[in-house]
């Protein structure tokens, strides 16, 4: 395959696209499950009133039976299109933090496709798919922003 072969308009065309808002309710039990699950030590996590760092990287998902996964734990992505390049690895991940989330914090979720793109590997060609994720209150204050590339070689 050459590098003008491997995205097509049809695969571009779902640039921008994005999932419909997802509306979350913090609890506090939430919290504390999560800070317990990742070993935090920091007060405020363990009791609940904050939330730690990477509290927000399922936030909005559903939550599937493991037959529902890939191979590798994970969901398919409704907003990645069918890639000619099946192997995915992990990228880079830009997060900008404007607030803690707290407990009783009621949160939209916003993802979409920020870009597609190709580029050629030492090994051979890779896709970078770019995901763009905004985290606000109900009232529209913002929380948090974030930029998460995957690879496909």
């Amino acid at each position: 395959m050459t590098m003008t072969e491997l995205l097509t308009d049809d695969i571009r065309s779902h640039i921008g696209r994005s999932g419909p808002p997802a509306r979350v309710t913090v609890t506090r039990v939430d919290i504390q499950k999560y800070s317990a699950a990742t070993g935090q030590t920091r007060q405020a996590f363990l009791d609940g009133d904050e939330a730690p760092p990477l509290f927000h990287f399922n936030l909005g998902l559903p939550v599937l039976p493991l037959d529902q996964l890939r191979p590798d734990g994970l969901a398919d992505d409704p907003l990645i299109p069918e890639l000619p390049l099946k192997r995915i690895m992990a990228g880079t991940c830009e997060t900008t933090f404007h607030r803690p989330i707290r407990a009783g914090d009621e949160l939209v979720v916003t993802r979409w496709l920020d870009d597609i793109y190709e580029k050629q590997g030492g090994s051979g060609p890779l896709i970078f798919v770019v995901l763009g994720l905004k985290i606000e209150t109900a009232g529209g204050e913002p929380v948090l922003d974030e930029l998460i590339s995957r690879i496909a070689r």
